[in-house]
């Protein structure tokens, strides 16, 4: 029956069904012949896998996404960077790098990164006279950044599926983003030593100091939140009414290029390491950020452009709830047959030590990214490697890091790398060229990777602090 099972997942995966199909395939021909099971299971295990309260996350987190990359943010962001690194040797790979840290606190998707600033990054560099493969590198390497830093939509859905605290999930992803983000920075650094780039912006102290100031002015302002946040005495005129004025008042007076931007990441995390809001509320409180943003402050939004986002949003929530919806049949069948329990006696009868399971994961994993989607492959394995972590004491905020990591490297790789063919798409280069221009910025995500893996505590340091 489990051959059933796989045979038909797998035979439909090969004649070019999407993998969602494929797995309620799978399941419904499983469940067919095994005799004991009403089909219509498939539908109720369907429905109640996406009857979930936190899944009320995805949507909105992907329309903040896509209210910021239509709001045109995307152009502060980058002008904002050129500001703070442009100015350094290979200054327009730095400044792709440092966009890409940016966006990631309001995309949280590799792909909106790579869609929209992308877009931006890639026809400046090449305006510039960088190579098109350097461009087309940097760029798919630093879109990986977009579900690391929070919000994320893949830790949003590993968090329902592993039962993991997703705020902590959140924090989690700080440390290893900006870990990510100096090893491609120094990889920038290298290519513009070998190959003699120079910088793209001219020093100056005061756009210098100005983007510095927008930094100090974004801690300050995060310091402040968290401590008025946290604060249960003081009413709702002294927690919002009067930060809020004074926010305004500093990014008006002072002309910053893209602090109201800096400050969602810092809105959604204060949020909820303070208790105001839950991580479903967060993605509530970043559309609305957006919108405010979009319609008020910049003026960049339209109502028409509002309905076309809303149904960008619905299509894109429509097709990752059904894959969560198809995955978690496949899993319950996975799981009432007892698949998982026997593949976690097998692998704690290789070694018991979580190192060696740790490395034997990420092998796994970055196999898993090359062929399949990352929701899909969240929603599908968590229920088998969750049996795995508790015995073997891993923390699930550690590996849901690690797992996502190394689904992301996946999105670069062929044959179904989606990051491949929208950059493929941007550049005009084929698809062969893009893969072989990536290739060597696999080199600063295996070794952030096999940092976070084998030092937890880059990953656990954070959350501790702000989940004592």
């Amino acid at each position: 029956m489990n051959s059933l099972l796989f045979g038909t997942f797998l035979a439909a995966l090969t004649t070019g069904i999407p993998i969602a199909i494929a797995m309620c395939l799978g399941s419904l021909v499983y469940i067919w012949f095994s005799g004991s099971i009403p089909p219509l299971t498939v539908v109720h295990r369907m429905v109640g896998g996406v009857d979930s309260f936190p899944l009320l996350a995805v949507p909105f987190f992907i329309l903040a996404g896509n209210l910021m990359n239509s709001a045109g943010i995307t152009n502060r962001i980058y002008n904002f960077a050129i500001a703070l690194v442009g100015w350094l040797k290979g200054g327009l790979g730095h400044v792709n790098v440092v966009g890409s840290v940016v966006f990631a606190g309001m995309s949280g998707t590799a792909v909106a990164d790579a869609g929209g600033l992308g877009t931006i990054e890639i026809k400046a560099m090449k305006d510039h006279g960088y190579p098109v493969e350097f461009a087309v590198g940097i760029t798919a390497a630093s879109s990986t950044l977009g579900p690391i830093i929070p919000p994320s939509l893949p830790l949003v859905i590993y968090g329902v599926q592993a039962n993991a605290s997703i705020g902590k999930l959140f924090a989690a992803g700080f440390v290893p983003g900006v870990v990510m983000a100096l090893f491609m920075m120094a990889m920038v650094g290298y290519y513009a030593h070998v190959r003699g780039y120079g910088a793209d912006a001219v020093f100056s102290w005061a756009r210098m100091g100005g983007a510095s100031i927008e930094l100090v002015a974004v801690a300050i302002t995060a310091f402040v939140l968290f401590h008025l946040w946290g604060n249960q005495e003081l009413g709702g005129l002294y927690k919002f009414g009067i930060p809020l004025a004074v926010v305004l008042a500093a990014d008006r007076l002072l002309r910053f290029e893209a602090f109201m931007a800096l400050l969602t990441p810092v809105i959604l995390i204060g949020g909820m390491a303070s208790g105001l809001f839950t991580p479903t509320e967060a993605a509530v409180a970043a559309v609305a950020w957006a919108l405010f943003l979009g319609f008020a402050w910049y003026r960049t939004l339209s109502w028409r452009m509002l309905v076309r986002i809303s149904m960008d949003t619905v299509e894109t929530t429509a097709t990752v709830l059904f894959i969560v919806a198809s995955a978690s049949i496949f899993g319950w069948v996975l799981t009432t047959t007892q698949v998982t329990e026997a593949i976690a006696q097998w692998v704690l009868s290789i070694s018991s030590n979580p190192l060696v399971f740790l490395l034997l994961a990420n092998g796994f994993l970055l196999v898993v990214g090359c062929f399949m989607e990352t929701i899909a492959a969240i929603t599908i394995l968590v229920p088998v490697f969750m049996p795995i972590i508790a015995k073997l004491g891993i923390d699930p905020v550690h590996f849901g890091m690690v797992m996502v990591l190394n689904l992301m490297i996946g999105l670069l790789t062929p044959p179904v790398g989606m990051v491949l063919f929208i950059l493929a798409k941007i550049s005009k280069l084929s698809y062969e060229a893009t893969v072989s221009a990536i290739m060597p910025w696999m080199i600063p995500l295996l070794a952030t990777l096999a940092l976070i893996t084998y030092v937890p505590e880059i990953v656990l340091w954070f959350p501790r602090l702000l989940y004592p």
